[in-house]
């Protein structure tokens, strides 16, 4: 990681907003967000106990995705027609993928969802992230393909290549790296992993502003 640009990135966000994310643009920005609501939300339909019921934790799950500000407008009817259009056992072994990601075996439950999802060419980034940002918004990391690759390059992020097609490893890894940077800045750009990320988007590219904070 090449610490002076992101210390750099630090310096021209603080000078612009003081504060970070209390400055007042900021705080309007996360208003539209809403992350602190569906993290809420979260933390009911997502309990591990709320799995006894599949259908229902499925239908929560839907409306987690629909929901979400940080989630294509295109991809959402696409996830929600496809998880409501398998069948029984499908359902059933991507209600427990959900279940291991997000209460156990957490790359075992990341591969599962996958194999559901690439089924109907629906495993995609955004679609395997946003549960456990929401659920656990200090720890876990949205993956948004474009700020990912930016973030990457930008910052110099060395043995750490982007594919497509989701996959615990690269996963794990990010998560580290945006750990690490979080570390070595003002907390105020970390309120949760959602801003910090918004944050590195907007040190990378200008005109992506908005769906990552």
């Amino acid at each position: 990681m090449n610490l002076k640009k992101l210390r750099k990135a630090e310096s021209l966000f603080l000078h612009r907003y003081p504060g970070g994310f209390d400055h007042e643009d900021m705080v309007k920005i996360g208003k539209k967000h809403n992350v602190g609501k569906l993290a809420e939300f979260a933390s009911t339909a997502l309990a591990e106990t709320s799995f006894g019921k599949q259908g229902q934790v499925l239908d929560d799950i839907v409306k987690i995705v629909s929901r979400s500000s940080m989630i294509s407008m295109f991809e959402k009817p696409k996830f929600r027609d496809y998880v409501n259009g398998l069948g029984r056992d499908d359902r059933a072994y991507l209600a427990n993928g959900f279940k291991r990601l997000l209460h156990g075996e957490q790359e075992r439950g990341f591969e599962d969802i996958v194999d559901v999802l690439a089924a109907g060419k629906m495993a995609r980034w955004s679609l395997l992230t946003i549960c456990p940002l929401y659920l656990r918004p200090q720890e876990e990391v949205f993956v948004k393909p474009t700020t990912t690759k930016n973030v990457i390059r930008q910052f110099e992020i060395e043995d750490l290549v982007y594919h497509p097609r989701p996959t615990w490893a690269f996963y794990a890894a990010y998560r580290d790296v945006i750990e690490e940077m979080k570390g070595k800045v003002n907390p105020s750009l970390s309120p949760n992993n959602a801003a910090f990320t918004g944050f590195l988007m907007m040190s990378t590219s200008v005109d992506e502003m908005g769906p990552n904070i």
